[in-house]
């Protein structure tokens, strides 16, 4: 899956679209991921949003079965698009999150950008914290490049 990838990029610049925080548009969340499907084996690209919190990269989704998520599950290593402003393509390995207190952290981020100006969803009700703590999928991205992998703590 990352023999595909693109390795000539602007560090700075990509730190820099990475660094997204609770008031950024939603072009700066946007991005395109590519998997590898679990049943097939073949590429499969979609957009979705990536959030960044405390100082690290996770993907999530409504609490409903996601195919993406099954074929991270399946096939951890993926690929990360950036396609707003700057353009690189970024291997990286999916991570899930299992840890209450992480899912807890993070998902309340995720949740309270439907707060945001700019950034509410077009969802007809406000989602529920509980629903997401319970069947939402959360996943860390780690890249493969270290230049962008977060301090050690």
């Amino acid at each position: 899956m990352t023999d595909t990838a693109d390795r000539s990029y602007d560090v700075g610049a990509v730190r820099r679209a990475l660094a997204i925080g609770p008031g950024s548009p939603r072009e700066a969340r946007t991005i395109d991921i590519t998997t590898l499907g679990r049943h097939t084996g073949r590429p499969r690209r979609i957009e979705i949003w990536f959030h960044h919190v405390d100082g690290r990269w996770y993907l999530s989704g409504m609490p409903v079965p996601r195919s993406w998520h099954a074929n991270l599950s399946a096939h951890p290593h993926f690929t990360f698009h950036l396609k707003n402003g700057v353009r690189a393509d970024l291997p990286a390995t999916a991570v899930p999150v299992k840890d209450p207190a992480v899912r807890h952290r993070v998902l309340s981020a995720v949740v309270a950008l439907q707060d945001e100006p700019g950034l509410r969803t077009r969802v007809t009700q406000r989602q529920r914290l509980e629903d997401w703590l319970e069947h939402s999928p959360l996943i860390e991205i780690v890249f493969d490049d270290e230049r962008l992998r977060p301090p050690l703590s």
